[in-house]
């Protein structure tokens, strides 16, 4: 997750704050784990895009920044690793998603890796298979099931 989008979270949740900023039970900054000028650098980008507003008292989010955090959590939607994840390699995935669906492309990816899937070239990748029902359902609900084809190998890859 993206700074900004942890900085707005925070501000849009109702939490212990101390002049503004989230804290812990100790009154320590919930940013721990950022260098304190990124923060800070971070914060005012946002003040910049009109995502929060800062005040007397410290800093709100902005109806913009709501929408924002919106988008995000309507965004592409994330998959954990299966249970039963194979050893063998006996599927090939290839897509060809258009330039247009970049997101959707890197979300693509990123999920075939955590599947354990290898890459075997940038839009050629083979791993174990089933691929999860749900992901494959997701994957038509997002209108993306005729950039992707699944070829089953009568041998495991790389044996």
């Amino acid at each position: 997750m993206s700074l900004a989008r942890t900085i707005l979270e925070e501000l849009s949740s109702n939490h212990k704050t101390y002049k503004g900023v989230k804290v812990n039970i100790f009154g320590l900054p919930v940013f721990g784990s950022f260098q304190k000028r990124t923060v800070r650098s971070t914060i005012d980008r946002l003040v910049r895009q009109e995502l929060i507003i800062k005040e007397l008292n410290g800093m709100i989010i902005s109806g913009k920044g709501k929408e924002y955090l919106k988008r995000k959590a309507d965004a592409l939607k994330n998959f954990s690793i299966p249970k039963k994840v194979s050893s063998i390699k006996d599927l090939i995935v290839m897509f060809d998603v258009p330039l247009a669906r970049k997101a959707e492309r890197e979300w693509l990816r990123f999920h075939l890796k955590k599947f354990g899937f290898v890459m075997i070239q940038k839009s050629v990748w083979v791993g174990p298979s089933p691929l999860p029902k749900e992901f494959l359902d997701y994957i038509k609900s997002i209108k993306m099931e005729g950039h992707i084809k699944q070829l089953k190998l009568s041998k495991p890859y790389g044996k």
